[in-house]
């Protein structure tokens, strides 16, 4: 009996959002399900496949560096008013491809392949299904629909992660690209049902505003978003290797039990999205963001602590809290940050620049990584250099200043 309350509850909780809006959560859904296991434990992969840190990393890189491209297509193309379904439909042709190729690939030349399509379509991805959110979310404050969809990210890539967890404990890591390829077509199914809305009315594309008066005040926050968004591309790169290759004392971790606690970082993670997002949506968006670079800040700290014990994992397993809230508090966050500071027939364009700092810090921050960790075999310089380096992005959260008022 109260199992079918707490079902009904929760679904009267799911049914105060708009159709329109709950179809986006659901695509956002099945999409970071099969990306969960592939972000996250495609280093370990390769790794196992005698890859150097700095082999797995380029790849990532690269990978970044084809999501650059991808990223202003798709929103060069929302804003001349393609429907958001079509980047997405995109992107979800060119993963099928680049798990395909990732899942047989033993040679540098293959990974690299199967990264550049993986790259090709988050780019196309992330502007596009970013800007049906606000398209499609009255009458529910932006705030909060931004805060739902990090919800249904964060759930996805739990789960995703959590079933890599077990394909690594069966012996099966390559495993994460099938689940990828599944839900991919599971979400071609949705969209062929149900399209994404068209971004803009057709007479504020006719007559789009200059980018003059409203481009120069997005620049501290997406100088912050390059700085925040680094965080996520450690933990898809340099945690993972740093978890099976063993720091200074701290040692080494089994494939199978290291994926496990890089799903207790996401697990905490969907914990803390929904009510930080909710809490943060009333809120001025600098709140959120100087909770966020404060709880990398620790996280960081804590992980480079680790580093100096041979009963490190206790630490490192504590640095996931403070790391998981500065997730929670940036990514809805930054978006209502660039929704409130761009005109409505730009925000495709500006959503893709804000997009593009991930690409911008995946590029680089792997690399730096695999850098410092086949250089000095360990972890503990780049953490401290990232607890730093947050510490210092406080003053760029400083001269964000207040909203701007748009036409």
């Amino acid at each position: 009996m109260e199992q079918a309350q707490g079902r009904a509850r929760a679904r009267s909780w799911f049914t105060q959002f708009p159709a329109a809006l709950r179809h986006v959560a659901l695509i956002r859904l099945i999409a970071m399900l099969g990306a969960g296991g592939v972000l996250y434990l495609t280093p370990m992969v390769f790794h196992q496949a005698q890859f150097s840190a700095g082999r797995v990393t380029e790849g990532l890189a690269l990978a970044a560096l084809a999501g650059t491209l991808g990223r202003i297509l798709s929103g060069l193309l929302l804003d001349r008013g393609l429907n958001c379904a079509v980047p997405v439909l995109l992107a979800a042709l060119m993963a099928i491809a680049g798990d395909v190729r990732l899942m047989g690939a033993g040679s540098f030349s293959g990974y690299l392949q199967g990264q550049v399509l993986l790259g090709m379509a988050v780019g196309f991805y992330w502007p596009a299904i970013e800007l049906a959110v606000p398209l499609c979310c009255a009458p529910v404050p932006s705030g909060r629909a931004f805060a739902l969809m990090r919800s249904a990210d964060a759930l996805g890539i739990a789960v995703g992660a959590l079933v890599g967890a077990v394909l690594a404990w069966r012996g099966w890591l390559r495993g994460i690209y099938a689940v990828d390829i599944g839900c991919m077509l599971v979400l071609l199914l949705v969209l062929s049902r149900r399209e994404l809305p068209d971004p803009r009315p057709r007479e504020r594309l006719a007559h789009p505003s200059p980018w003059g008066p409203w481009l120069p005040g997005l620049v501290p926050l997406l100088a912050v978003a390059v700085l925040a968004t680094a965080m996520p591309a450690l933990m898809q790169s340099a945690l993972p290797l740093e978890l099976v290759r063993g720091s200074l004392l701290r040692r080494a971790l089994p494939v199978s039990l290291g994926a496990l606690t890089i799903g207790l970082q996401l697990a905490l993670l969907l914990l803390l999205q929904w009510p930080v997002g909710q809490a943060l949506a009333r809120r001025p968006v600098t709140a959120g963001l100087n909770l966020s670079l404060l709880s990398f800040a620790a996280g960081n700290l804590l992980l480079a602590a680790s580093a100096y014990s041979e009963r490190g994992l206790g630490l490192l397993l504590l640095a996931q809290l403070p790391l998981a809230l500065g997730m929670a508090c940036f990514l809805p966050t930054a978006t209502e940050a660039v929704v409130e500071r761009s005109p409505i027939e730009h925000q495709g364009l500006a959503l893709a620049l804000l997009s593009q700092c991930f690409a911008i810090s995946g590029f680089g921050a792997p690399l730096l990584a695999g850098r410092l960790l086949d250089g000095q075999g360990h972890g503990a310089g780049l953490w401290l250099l990232m607890a730093v380096a947050c510490l210092g992005g406080l003053l760029l959260v400083r001269g964000l200043g207040p909203r701007r008022a748009l036409p």
